[in-house]
């Protein structure tokens, strides 16, 4: 138990960080798209290592199509990605990107499934939904701006819920590090068109070679990590602890990057965190 914690934890620094290298890019599609392909070099002989010593003999139908599922998800996240970072900041996106996972699937429960969600979990959606707009600092009259990065932080958020719950569903076909090399393809098809049309493939190698080679091994890194907790503890309590990761990426577009409206976005980063850990303690 503790050891998939302590995987989790690092895996939401990790994930923080290498979203920071993103948002400092150039082209943040670019900027991408070679971290892909970094991190399809730098695991293969893993992965080759992995599936020579698992037991993939033969995998369903059913475990093809979510494995085509994962990647499609991965590359549409990736996508959405690339574009809110181009729209906002790190300090503003990051804590909605994390938050609207843990907020949406007990609100869609509550509401589609009829669950019935304790008082203390409704406290932790308000401490979200509160957190939310204040990271948004709706105060400054950027109304078409904000709307239009916040749209984008939800839905790469809806991403994240939806391709952490498939990737759940398919370990049982394929181990961690297999699974993520799979996806980083899909990723890198996703990727690959807009990258090639952009013309920027060289400029941003020259700026960003360093971040991207440690981005490119950060991102899987952080994931296998993920992938690894799941195989010990279920995702509904994992998912959560993973967003603490909020806190870590507001503080670095604060302190780093010199983002504005630094005081109002940390605390409220440290509201959906809160939000967050107090919904993964209550029943649904």
């Amino acid at each position: 138990m503790y050891i998939a914690i302590t995987l989790v934890i690092l895996s939401g620094l990790i994930h923080s960080i290498w979203n920071l290298f993103t948002k400092r890019s150039v082209n943040k599609v670019v900027f991408l798209w070679f971290c892909q392909w970094m991190a399809i070099l730098v695991f293969l002989p893993l992965t080759l290592y992995e599936i020579a010593h698992s037991n993939i003999d033969f995998i369903p139908l059913t475990g093809w199509l979510l494995i085509l599922a994962s990647m499609a998800l991965h590359g549409l996240y990736v996508l959405l990605l690339a574009y809110t970072y181009s729209v906002s900041d790190l300090s503003q996106a990051y804590p909605i990107m994390r938050g609207i996972s843990p907020l949406l699937v007990p609100i869609i429960g509550v509401l589609l499934l009829k669950e019935q969600l304790q008082w203390i979990g409704w406290i932790g959606i308000t401490l979200i939904i509160i957190g939310i707009f204040l990271v948004n600092g709706f105060q400054t009259g950027r109304l078409v701006v904000l709307n239009k990065a916040t749209l984008a932080s939800i839905s790469v958020g809806i991403m994240i819920v939806s391709y952490t719950i498939i990737d759940k569903l398919t370990l049982k076909y394929l181990p961690p590090i297999t699974l993520n090399e799979a996806t980083n393809i899909g990723n890198l098809i996703a990727l690959s068109w807009i990258a090639f049309r952009s013309g920027a493939l060289q400029t941003e190698w020259k700026i960003n070679s360093r971040t991207i080679i440690l981005g490119g091994i950060l991102a899987p890194g952080g994931y296998i990590l993920f992938l690894m907790a799941l195989n010990i503890m279920p995702v509904s309590q994992l998912a959560p602890m993973r967003e603490i990761g909020t806190v870590f990426g507001t503080i670095f577009g604060v302190f780093l990057l010199k983002e504005k409206q630094g005081q109002s976005r940390i605390i409220a980063s440290i509201l959906i965190t809160m939000g967050i850990i107090v919904l993964a303690n209550s029943e649904i």
